[in-house]
């Protein structure tokens, strides 16, 4: 989660060609740390080209931080209570990743509010979970989503993978994936359908920028042929 004043987008993406090798990820959760475990499957099976030097942690008892270690990785714990200040804190995380040589950033349930550096400026990227711009801003994570969505009564949901740039959910989008709202639908039922999405789209967008297709336009990512 990251709020400020908005960057400047550029018209491109400041972002490495294509490498013959896997790409250096940092991983930054809250929670359970599920996002991370589907990473780490897709890893393993081949469909997911980077490694993940470090994970960062905003919670030290959270399930993540137990689930990070047991696949062999490693967990920094940096809580935003131990810091003067958000600036503080956050350069303490960046201080971590640049120390780990990470190339691109991934908030994977990160909920701790951070303020990305001029150097990793679009280097970082958010899943939301559903398709912005609706229910997406200040006050809407996790599962405040869902509920706001069926209250709402929608027929369509889904997820959004987006640059964070130091204003809510407002970063160049890169892809969404939908699902359809059933009736009767609970809160619940719509986030494991979410989620679902989410397996797929986060690890895409990775995908996308790891093999050099990805450039940004205004505020929209184009994707070239390679």
């Amino acid at each position: 989660m990251t709020a400020s004043a908005p960057a400047e987008t550029p018209s491109f993406l400041p972002f490495p060609p294509a490498v013959d090798r896997p790409l250096r990820l940092g991983v930054l959760i809250s929670g359970g740390g599920t996002t991370l475990l589907n990473f780490v499957a897709q890893i393993a099976d081949g469909t997911l080209p980077v490694e993940i030097p470090v994970v960062i942690a905003s919670q030290k008892n959270c399930k993540g931080v137990e689930r990070a270690q047991a696949a062999g990785l490693r967990v920094e714990v940096i809580r935003p209570k131990d810091y003067a200040s958000v600036e503080a804190f956050s350069t303490a995380v960046f201080d971590v990743l640049r120390e780990a040589k990470i190339e691109l950033v991934t908030l994977a349930g990160f909920l701790s509010l951070l303020r990305i550096p001029d150097d990793y400026l679009w280097r970082v990227l958010n899943i939301h979970p559903s398709l912005i711009p609706a229910f997406c801003g200040h006050g809407f994570y996790g599962h405040h989503v869902h509920e706001a969505a069926v209250s709402r009564g929608v027929k369509v949901s889904g997820c959004t993978v987006h640059f964070a740039d130091n204003e809510y959910d407002h970063g160049p989008i890169v892809l969404q994936r939908t699902v359809s709202v059933p009736d009767g639908c609970t809160a619940d039922e719509l986030a494991s359908l979410v989620f679902e999405q989410e397996k797929l789209a986060y690890p895409e967008a990775i995908r996308l920028l790891a093999s050099g297709a990805l450039t940004i336009n205004g505020r929209r990512t184009v994707i070239r042929p390679c």
